[in-house]
């Protein structure tokens, strides 16, 4: 539902009844991610999409539906049509299933709240039941970074549960679905919340200010994060050089990285080529949670280097979580070509991809959310 949260918000201020529509579940190659939403007010306005396209008109008649009967929430599964590709179906081969359900901003106050937070940029999430006993599916939870919970979803502990898990997906910055109850101690009925999640856009480090950093500061834009060009020689660390950086900073690398903020989904690119900046800054680096470590070097400059981080007293494990030399092999030569090759490593790596060609494997092409949790692991 984040993805029409400014609209959504609106008419909570407005306490305008409105039916959501919310991608619950996708199998195959669906063209949105679960989470995504439209809605219909009762005016017969819609914002959003869950398809693309393909289904929209069918889950725009669910929705008035829903809103003039009231009621429990509706459920309708599309799926690819063999028979006819432009009846109702996804023609792009997936399945999905949608949640329709009627809010009232009246009754579900906290959601206002939660979308409110979302528009500020604040990090938030929405912890939405989407299968379980009709009287508690809809129902939502609001869960802000920090600060008590609004809202309840069922018992107490059930949602303390919800909360752990909310904060969790927050950190890694992923909507997805999961499983709570079903035990004589939470809720005897197991639950489905769906949570959805809005997070600050992820770190990317770039250490060496080089041509190299350019490239890859403008891919790492693109993608969406926010980026810091950092190097200890001021005549290089220069605003001019680097237009698509958040930020460019003349510091000792270890330095800055020792002082700066970084996540689980904080990629570390380092691009100096100088064991006296790579050395200090690869040892700190490899003992912090973060997403992705990688550094830029011949195979005989990656020998040489993890000799010298043995010797600084890093471990085989920390050295397993180094990838040297740095990016994927596309025969990337240009510094652009260089920077395609680091973010697909980068995204292949947060996604548990093989960073094979698709032609060439079998089965889904499109790994489950709830698989892709926990990558920053430290040894």
């Amino acid at each position: 539902m984040l993805n029409i949260a400014d609209t959504l918000q609106q008419w909570c201020g407005e306490s305008r009844s409105f039916a959501l529509a919310t991608v619950v579940h996708v199998s195959g190659s669906a063209p949105l991610p679960v989470g995504t939403a439209l809605a219909v007010d009762t005016d017969g306005i819609a914002v959003g999409s869950i398809s693309g396209g393909c289904v929209e008109a069918a889950v725009y008649e669910l929705c008035q539906h829903v809103l003039a009967r009231g009621g429990p929430p509706a459920r309708a599964a599309f799926g690819y049509s063999d028979d006819d590709a432009f009846a109702v179906g996804l023609t792009c081969g997936g399945d999905i299933e949608v949640l329709v359900q009627r809010v009232e901003p009246a009754v579900e106050p906290h959601l206002g709240t939660a979308l409110e937070a979302v528009l500020a940029g604040r990090p938030t999430a929405v912890a939405h039941i989407v299968d379980g006993p009709d009287e508690l599916v809809g129902r939502t939870l609001h869960v802000p970074g920090e600060g008590p919970h609004d809202g309840t979803l069922a018992s107490g502990s059930v949602d303390l549960q919800v909360v752990a898990h909310a904060r969790a997906l927050l950190r890694a910055g992923r909507t997805a679905r999961i499983d709570v109850g079903g035990d004589a101690g939470t809720c005897p009925r197991k639950l489905t919340v769906l949570v959805h999640t809005h997070a600050p856009r992820p770190r990317m480090l770039i250490f060496g200010a080089v041509d190299f950093a350019a490239a890859l500061s403008q891919a790492g834009r693109f993608l969406g994060y926010r980026v810091t060009v950092c190097d200890a020689r001021p005549v290089f660390t220069t605003a001019a050089r680097f237009p698509y950086a958040d930020e460019v900073v003349t510091d000792w690398p270890h330095r800055y990285l020792a002082a700066t903020e970084t996540d689980a989904r904080t990629a570390v690119c380092v691009l100096t080529h100088d064991a006296k900046f790579d050395i200090p800054l690869l040892r700190l680096a490899l003992t912090l949670p973060v997403g992705y470590v990688g550094a830029m070097g011949s195979r005989r400059t990656h020998e040489h280097r993890l000799g010298l981080l043995r010797e600084a007293g890093v471990s085989e494990g920390q050295l397993a979580r180094l990838h040297s030399p740095i990016g994927l092999d596309i025969g990337a030569r240009t510094p652009e070509e260089t920077a395609i090759s680091i973010t697909a490593e980068i995204i292949a790596h947060a996604n548990r991809g093989t960073g094979r060609p698709l032609t060439h494997g079998t089965g889904p092409i499109h790994h489950p959310a709830q698989a892709l949790l926990g990558l920053a692991t430290v040894p």
